[in-house]
């Protein structure tokens, strides 16, 4: 998992791999509140992005995820919100398995789950071996602008 900001893409992030640099670039360089929300692609289906208005909710509502084919990079365009996540340990027990339909895997929790703020700016990327738990309240529910941005996690190996 890696968490921070996009405005410190080229002073701390400069390290990323191509394929995160470039989803972790059009997040900062594009202006979501402007756009509808839906999907789009970014570079087929090797890259794209969803964007979505959601309202947060307590955690007990929400569910642990994990994708096997793409990895995550999640954006707060605004609105603030919690989110849970952990190593995946192989011990959480399964919800409901939509990986072949969607890439998605719900659990009913997560083995040692942490959490993170995510604010405006912010973005975290969470590959197939991070479970994680979106769209949890921080004091009370609230509204955000969410983006996510799927990279196919064989680009990492593929060297580009």
């Amino acid at each position: 998992m890696i968490f921070g900001n996009v405005k410190d893409l080229e002073s701390t992030f400069a390290w990323l791999p191509k394929p995160l640099k470039t989803a972790v670039q059009h997040l900062k360089d594009t202006d979501f509140a402007a756009l509808p929300v839906g999907n789009y692609d970014l570079q087929g289906k090797d890259i794209y992005v969803q964007v979505f208005d959601a309202t947060t909710k307590p955690i007990a509502e929400t569910r642990a995820e994990v994708h096997r084919t793409y990895i995550d990079v999640q954006y707060s365009c605004n609105g603030k919100e919690r989110m849970g996540f952990a190593s995946e340990t192989g011990n959480n027990t399964v919800l409901e398995d939509l990986v072949e339909a969607r890439d998605l895997l719900f659990y009913t929790g997560m083995e040692n789950e942490s959490t993170l703020t995510m604010t405006p700016g912010s973005f975290a990327v969470f590959f197939p071996s991070d479970v994680h738990r979106p769209g949890c309240l921080l004091d009370q529910p609230a509204s955000v602008r969410k983006v996510v941005i799927k990279v196919r996690a064989s680009l990492l190996s593929a060297g580009q």
